[in-house]
This record gives C-alpha cells, structure tokens and sequence, in this order.
C-alpha cells in the first residue's frame, strides 16, 4: 500500500507505510478471558445447590464399607464350571448360586463363557442363573483389537 506524501524531499515523494501487518493485538483477548474468568470463579460457589450439614464426630474412625468380590462364573471349551475359580458341578450351581448371592447386596454375576462353546450350553446355565434369582448378568467380552496393514 503506497501513500502520497509531502515531505521534506518534495511533494511527489513516495513512501511506503503499513506494508505488512503480520501482528495480532491478543490484548484484548487476554483482557476479556481474565474477565471471564474472573466471573466464573466467583460465581461457581453460589451455583453449588447442597444441604449445609453439620455432621456429628465420633470417637471411633469407621472404616469405609469393603466392596464385595466381583462374582464370576466361567464356562470352559470342555463344558467346565467355575464359580470365582472354584469348580462347580452343573446340577450344584443354582444351589451354590443361591448361598452366596443371599447374603450379597451386589446381586451381579459376571458371565465369561469360550466362545466355542454351544449356544444351548451357555443358555442353559444362564437359565440356572435366573433360577437362583439373579437378575443382572454382566456378560464379559474381549476387545476386537483391528489389525492395520502394514504394506509389503
């Protein structure tokens, strides 16, 4: 961009001024973000919306509550039973399955069976399963890990 300029040179002079901008002013935008950020920080404790409690000490520290073991019934390529790594025998697993989960809040199994396994097997203990009352069966998979070609 050219401008005409009378100097001290002459009057048909020619300088060139402001040719490149290549600088941007992020002043105001730092300006701005502190603001924000200034707004939010104070606002974001009135935006809590709990019950101020004053809970009562005790003299004894309770220790938190102990999550129970995950229950895990595993069906082999050979048909094989295992409760947590314990064997079982197929006409014992409903019974075995109803002392262990009575006394359970967490009433979840989880079902890991061989995938060669037939579908009728895996049907029928998951039937035996519902029969001693649990309801939530957590059915344990692998990831499909993709293979990515590598070239010649």
């Amino acid at each position: 961009m050219s401008f005409k300029l009378e100097t001290a040179e002459g009057p048909s002079s020619y300088q060139k001024l402001g040719s490149s901008l290549c600088e941007i002013n992020v002043i105001p935008l730092v300006d701005i973000v502190l603001v924000l950020l200034l707004i939010f920080m104070l606002t974001a404790p009135m935006i809590y919306q709990g019950i101020d409690v004053h809970l009562p000490k005790t003299s004894k520290s309770l220790k938190p509550l102990e999550m129970e073991e995950r229950m895990i019934l595993t069906l082999t390529k050979g048909q094989t039973i295992f409760l947590n790594e314990k064997s079982v025998l197929p006409k014992d697993l409903t019974q075995n399955l109803k002392n262990i989960f009575k006394t359970r809040e967490d009433k979840t199994l989880y079902l890991k069976a061989d995938r060669e396994l037939s579908y009728g097997f895996v049907a029928e203990m998951m039937d035996q399963v519902h029969q001693a009352g649990i309801s939530k069966i957590g059915m344990v998979t692998e990831p499909h890990l993709e293979k990515t070609s590598q070239g010649p």
